[in-house]
């Protein structure tokens, strides 16, 4: 495992306001506005804008609908309403059911869709995304996909800051031990990820150290990453490097990437509700929302301790990782994650 070589530089705010900034950016707004204009504010067709809020809810509702029931929820009177669902239904943008007099989705809007559908490119989006995200908390960002040997980093976008550790794109992370790698454990089919599992189980076991391995702490670290919607690396396996990675869902509710953010610990909040987990989870929402997901699968879960022994207590637990003998993670990783052969990181 490369050792982490860390440039000095003095503490401030302005990653934390920067962060902040980042995370507010989610929700976007309007729905018709793309982040990057968000503040060009250019003219436009009001008429059209109005009336794209009956598609708006007739996309979030996902079945039919009264005439009186859309136009209440897209903030109008049905008067109002009509006119526009008349000239949609003439481009085929919306039909109504002649029987029930409901309204819903028309063919032209299929079409819309599938051709919007078949130009996505996730990577692009979250490369996109990625780089806004580096720029605004000063931290390396990385994404990754499932690969045929697991979690495989495919780009990272780095900041000023040099963070010198073994993650490039081609780069395998481990699936217990790394951030990145338990999103994917978290959220792929059991059957894809099972038999990777025990491999590497295996090969810490057998290890240099003898690591005895704690599958009901793995299991426990699966649920918290599905109950925060994110997974969290705090000082393992690199010593002073955190880190928290975020899964990105497409159209059919599968994971496609993970966005992982990584730093120096003493620059790096690693709270579940510091700015920086708010802003890769802002980010990871919006890349979702882009390719057709539905970003409220990464909302925020309920509020957690806010005490500092609480937080104390939960930082332990997660430097702890998933071992009984934490203090031979890093000289076992070495050995058994990162055996010759291998091409997996520990990042």
């Amino acid at each position: 495992m490369q050792e982490a070589v860390i440039a000095p530089e003095a503490p401030g705010s302005a990653q934390t306001v920067d962060a902040e900034a980042f995370a507010s950016t989610w929700p976007l707004g309007s729905d018709a506005e793309s982040h990057e204009e968000s503040n060009d504010r250019r003219r436009g067709i009001q008429s059209i804008e109005v009336g794209g809020e009956l598609l708006r809810v007739l996309v979030v509702q996902g079945s039919a609908m009264m005439l009186k029931d859309l136009a209440a929820a897209a903030g109008m009177t049905p008067a109002k309403a009509h006119p526009y669902l008349v000239s949609f239904g003439k481009l085929g943008l919306v039909e109504q059911d002649p029987a029930s007099g409901r309204y819903r989705l028309g063919p032209f809007a299929l079409r819309l869709g599938l051709a919007a559908l078949q130009s996505l490119n996730p990577v692009r989006v979250g490369s996109e995304v990625a780089a806004r995200l580096a720029d605004a908390i000063g931290q390396n960002v990385a994404i990754a996909v499932w690969g045929n040997l697991g979690p495989t980093i495919i780009a990272v976008e780095e900041t000023h800051r040099a963070i010198h550790v073994n993650m490039r794109p081609g780069t395998v992370m481990g699936l217990l031990t790394t951030a990145t790698g338990r999103v994917f454990a978290a959220y792929l089919p059991e059957r894809l990820v099972q038999p990777m599992i025990e491999r590497e189980l295996a090969r810490l076991v057998a290890g240099k150290q003898k690591v005895r391995v704690s599958v009901r702490h793995w299991q426990q670290r699966l649920e918290e990453v599905r109950a925060h919607a994110m997974a969290r690396a705090v000082g393992q396996p690199i010593p002073g490097i955190n880190a928290f990675s975020a899964p990105v869902f497409d159209c059919n509710g599968q994971v496609v990437l993970a966005l992982t953010v990584l730093g120096p610990e003493d620059l790096f909040d690693p709270s579940w509700d510091g700015a920086i987990a708010r802003a890769v989870r802002a980010a990871a929402q919006e890349i979702t929302y882009r390719i057709g997901g539905d970003p409220q699968r990464l909302d925020a879960p309920r509020a957690q301790g806010s005490s500092e022994g609480e937080k104390n207590k939960t930082l332990g637990a997660d430097r702890q990782a998933f071992v009984e003998q934490p203090s031979t993670l890093a000289d076992e990783y070495r050995g058994a994650v990162s055996a010759p052969g291998d091409g997996q990181n520990s990042n």
